[in-house]
């Protein structure tokens, strides 16, 4: 895979704080959140600067029952075209559910759902990974996802999961370190177990992000500073293998540019470290070993917990960070070192037998794909055609737990239902949240009872489409007769935004000569500036956003 560095998720939010940031090497984009043809004007100064951009998708479903969207490939690689981008990256995940396959109306997730680790969901996996690679010009690469929610009766573990799908397939693998730690605390997986079982070769790069801990269960929020156990992780993970590139995720609450300065140095500081004491000589350490602690736990928020220190939740010094994160590093590859850990991907060594080498992965082979990058040829000679049939019953259980969470159905046999109620809030929250960022003028007219009213909306009415359509059901639904009482003011407001935004686009002809006016007082505008001998206009970036 490409070399790629330090990183951090591009946002509009924190776009000026991304292009200042000291030592950055690449950013990640949500791809179904840019336009090739109107780049916003930040990643256009990033791209003329030479720094790497990929495009990370959040919508394809590699992990539902249907064949990806032909026109979300398609999205997807325009996308990678126009940024440049050496790679596209997706997840392993389900979005949706319902439709054809099952007879039912189409239920969206708004949200990354787990893929149950079975036989029949591997085949339809592998198969729909191959659709992608097939029509993206640039390699893909999937990522694990977190979940507050296990499948039952799982034929595999996460580790066998995904080193079957690249055996199979070839895809690359982004591994979110917070994701492993999200679920060592909410499923009880073991980190390590999963490291060890990773094919080394296919690693693409590295997520870390934080979260918060509430009542017992991990939330991965994006928007929470990285803590140590998250650290830890990244830890183990780079004692075994050097991540072409590792990257800083905030989706909220974002804080100042020193803060995220001081977050990508601790980042920085383990992955130094473990490059610095892997290529130690036997025996030594790159770096002394501070005393043994206790070991890594589930922690809280801020709270290291063992091992690496966590980022404190309120301010960071990052040369004291780096120094404690170093130091930790240090430690852990000294032990893996002593107890002889094998590669990734490979079994065990037994007593008295050779250690495994290579990638330690049955049938595969490092090849040059597309856009030059490293990565496993797939071993096809196993892998079972995904038939209709796993489709279908793929189907069938993915409509039933997504029909539960957004519809209020009865929760499948062997589900945590307790934990299906910890889910639905927060897919009820999320949806919320979306709702407010893709059309902001609902919250300004409902004012603070807007969430209150979504909210209980959302509770029993699935969104069977995207979240503009879900913005527009929303607003339809507030002021019909079933609706809350409003102020005629704010009925008026509201019922003129809707109408805006629901009536027909207007012919081609008009939309043409309202561009063409605008052009024409543009270009009065400038004659007028220059004739004035007035200062050159300074050009401001504007947000590229689809009308709601």
């Amino acid at each position: 895979m490409a070399r790629l560095g330090t990183g951090i998720g591009w946002r509009p939010e924190i776009a000026r704080h991304v292009e200042e940031l000291p030592g950055l090497d690449w950013v990640e984009v949500v791809a179904e959140n840019i336009c090739p043809g109107h780049l916003p004007d930040s990643l256009l100064r990033l791209r003329e600067r030479g720094t790497t951009i990929v495009p990370h998708g959040v919508s394809l479903g590699l992990g539902g029952p249907e064949p990806p969207d032909p026109a979300r490939l398609a999205a997807l690689a325009e996308r990678a075209g126009a940024l440049g981008a050496p790679l596209v990256t997706e997840h392993i995940a389900f979005v949706r559910a319902g439709g054809p396959l099952t007879a039912s109306p189409r239920l969206e997730a708004g949200h990354l759902l787990p893929v149950p680790r079975t036989r029949d969901a591997l085949d339809v996996l592998c198969a729909n990974v191959r659709i992608a690679q097939e029509a993206l010009p640039v390699p893909l690469a999937l990522e694990n996802i977190a979940a507050l929610i296990s499948w039952p009766g799982e034929e595999l573990t996460e580790g066998q999961f995904l080193a079957e799908l690249v055996r199979r397939t070839g895809v690359g693998l982004l591994i979110d370190v917070a994701n492993l730690h999200t679920n060592a605390v909410n499923r009880g997986e073991d980190p390590s177990a999963v490291l060890d079982a990773l094919p080394c070769h296919a690693l693409a790069y590295v997520h870390v992000a934080g979260g918060v801990e509430r009542d017992g269960v991990w939330h991965d929020s994006h928007a929470h500073p990285v803590t140590g156990p998250v650290l830890d992780v990244l830890a183990e993970l780079c004692a075994r293998a050097d991540p072409p590139g590792v990257l800083l995720e905030r989706d909220d609450d974002f804080p100042g540019p020193d803060r995220l300065a001081a977050e990508l140095s601790a980042i920085r500081a383990v992955v130094t470290a473990a490059r610095a004491a892997r290529t130690a000589p036997a025996g030594r350490g790159a770096l002394s070993p501070p005393e043994a602690g206790p070991a890594r736990g589930a922690g809280t928020d801020g709270d290291a917990a063992g091992g690496a220190p966590a980022v404190p939740a309120e301010t960071v010094t990052a040369a004291a960070e780096a120094a404690g994160l170093a130091a930790s590093v240090a430690a852990g590859a000294a032990a893996a070192d002593a107890r002889e850990r094998p590669a990734c991907g490979a079994p065990p060594t037994a007593p008295g037998q050779p250690a495994a080498t290579g990638t330690g992965v049955i049938g595969t082979s490092t090849t040059t794909g597309r856009g030059g990058a490293t990565a496993a040829s797939p071993d096809r000679s196993s892998a079972p055609p995904a038939t209709e049939a796993a489709r279908l019953r793929l189907a069938v259980a993915q409509t039933a737990l997504l029909s539960s969470l957004v519809a209020g159905t009865p929760a499948p046999d062997g589900f945590d239902r307790g934990r299906l109620g910890v889910q639905s809030r927060a897919l009820v929250r999320k949806r919320t949240g979306v709702i407010a960022k893709v059309a902001p003028e609902l919250p300004e007219i409902l004012g603070p009872r807007f969430r209150a009213e979504f909210e209980g909306y959302a509770r029993n009415r699935p969104m069977t489409g995207g979240h503009r359509q879900d913005a527009l059901n929303f607003a339809a639904h507030v002021l019909s007769p079933a609706g809350p009482r409003l102020e005629p003011a704010v009925r008026r407001r509201l019922g003129r935004w809707w109408r805006e935004r629901s009536r027909p686009a207007p012919p081609l002809r008009h939309r043409v000569a309202v561009l063409l006016r605008a052009g024409v007082r543009r270009l009065s505008g400038l004659t007028g500036a220059r004739r004035a001998q007035a200062s050159p206009a300074t050009s401001s970036e504007t947000a590229f956003r689809r009308p709601v």
